[in-house]
């Protein structure tokens, strides 16, 4: 789940929201703002029940606030190794965004064991498990994100990904669309 704001603070009932309904990982996306680097501190702090995480770190700027925020781990839509060193050097997890052959194949020989698949929708459900064969495995841990709605959620997970990122679209629908959406997915360990 990846939620926008401008001001984090406002994203705190969202939060609650998808802690109650059983929610593990939530990314709140990174913003230039002076107040980011605090209200997302104080949103950490108020919910360890969740595993937050930055999204949208594509600059070394945006590595260094995520950091200095407290966050356990980021997303970035691109694959730029020098933000993967940073991170490694922080002791950080950042997960590269990665859509082509090449850039599958370059993530997993800089040791990434995660990738984000993005945008996921561009390039339709069966694309990652295309990979499979001339890639070799083994593949990364592939989390199928961007344009992808709650009916999108079982095919993918079907089609080869390892898991699928939402949007806060999925949160501004109500609470019941997610718990349905929960609810249908099967039990992972």
């Amino acid at each position: 789940m990846v939620l926008r704001a401008e001001q984090p603070a406002l994203l705190a009932p969202q939060l609650g929201q998808l802690a109650a309904l059983g929610v593990r990982h939530v990314e709140i996306a990174w913003g230039p703002g002076p107040a980011w680097i605090p209200e997302c501190r104080s949103l950490i702090e108020a919910f360890p029940d969740l595993r937050l995480g930055a999204a949208s770190i594509c600059t070394p700027a945006a590595l260094a606030a995520a950091l200095e925020a407290g966050f356990s781990y980021g997303v970035s839509p691109v694959l730029e190794p020098e933000l993967l060193e940073t991170a490694a050097m922080a002791r950080f997890a950042l997960v590269p965004g990665v859509m082509t052959p090449t850039e599958v194949n370059r993530a997993r020989s800089l040791g990434c064991p995660i990738v984000k698949l993005f945008p996921a929708a561009s390039v339709g459900i069966g694309h990652w498990r295309r990979l499979r064969d001339p890639l070799g495995p083994p593949l990364p841990f592939c989390i199928a994100a961007g344009g992808l709605g709650p009916g999108d959620v079982r095919p993918w997970l079907e089609a080869g990904v390892d898991a699928v990122a939402l949007g806060s679209s999925l949160v501004a629908q109500g609470p019941e669309l997610l718990r349905q959406v929960l609810t249908d997915l099967p039990q992972r360990p």
